[in-house]
């Protein structure tokens, strides 16, 4: 495989990520006080409160009683990150898994990094723990890419840059928010997948398709066919989102729609741009493109199969 290295990023661990989120921004560059480390100290369980806005909606209790158990062996090793509300209020701004679990390990006491916030710099900093640390489903992703754009002006290659994501892979998680009710529904719960999703957004009616799917249990392939058989949404200007060239069709990558359909999935996947190069001896080549050496370590684990 080949793996191409494109110009770096400063979007390394959380707190370089929040720098690439903020740095082109003077009028909303963390303060000094908000940026610096802060004491570690310790609150009892009872004065956090989470944070309503936090990206994460979706708990997984299996991972949580598990995550409780080791905080039973070994203690809360990691502070979770809050900020002062009032007197004996702290709202929960990185860490919230940890809380629930810390609570049922019936612990009295946490650990706790206490910072002075911005609204703005808690859904910033709130965005990337979930993103780098634990995986949001698709939706849960897109609303809070769309609330960093839509609330605090963020741009797409800004937002990319700080989670460590490529520009496309956030665009095209962006436009997930575009399903039928139904469909985000279905996405959320695991019932469809990306792929299903991608489909459903080109089809010219989505909640119909969406109904197709679930009932006949389609799959990506077969729903893909579904879309071009029924018919295309048109876009703004009247034509289906592909282009046509001399009379043959084109996407984004190159080769036929399998393989333009398996370089989307593994994009989605991994998070970062994926072409694939295939001849038709049957040899050819994937090239997947990272940002920076961090992500060049997680192509690396990945393939080794190490969760390290």
């Amino acid at each position: 495989m080949a793996v191409a290295a494109k110009k770096k990023s400063h979007s390394k661990g959380l707190g370089r990520g929040l720098d690439a989120l903020l740095g082109d921004a003077p009028s909303a560059r963390v303060s000094e006080k908000a940026a610096a480390p802060g004491p570690r100290r310790e609150l009892p369980t009872a004065f956090l409160k989470p944070n309503p806005d936090q990206p994460r909606q979706q708990f997984d209790e299996d991972a949580i009683n598990d995550l409780a158990r080791s905080i039973e062996a070994r203690g809360l090793l990691q502070p979770i990150l809050v900020r002062p509300m009032g007197r004996d209020d702290y709202q929960i701004v990185a860490g919230e898994r940890r809380w629930r679990a810390a609570q049922k390990a019936k612990l009295h006491n946490v650990p706790v990094i206490i910072r002075e916030l911005t609204d703005e710099e808690t859904a910033e900093i709130a965005l990337i723990e979930n993103v780098q640390r634990v995986d949001l489903n698709p939706i849960e992703e897109a609303r809070a890419y769309h609330r960093l754009a839509d609330d605090f002006g963020r741009k797409q290659d800004e937002i990319a840059k700080a989670v460590g994501k490529s520009r496309s892979h956030v665009a095209n998680i962006m436009r997930l928010l575009n399903l039928p009710d139904a469909g985000l529904k279905a996405l959320g719960a695991g019932e469809i997948s990306m792929g299903h999703a991608r489909a459903l957004l080109a089809h010219a009616n989505p909640a119909a398709a969406l109904k197709q799917i679930l009932d006949r249990g389609l799959s990506v392939r077969e729903t893909e066919a579904l879309v071009r058989a029924e018919g295309v949404r048109a876009t703004p200007s009247g034509t289906s989102g592909t282009k046509k060239t001399g009379g043959k069709t084109t996407g984004s990558g190159s080769g036929d729609s399998d393989t333009r359909a398996l370089e989307r999935d593994l994009s989605a996947i991994l998070g970062l741009d994926v072409s694939i190069a295939h001849s038709k001896k049957g040899a050819g080549s994937v090239t997947v493109d990272y940002l920076n050496l961090d992500q060049l370590d997680d192509i690396c684990r990945r393939l080794m199969g190490s969760s390290a």
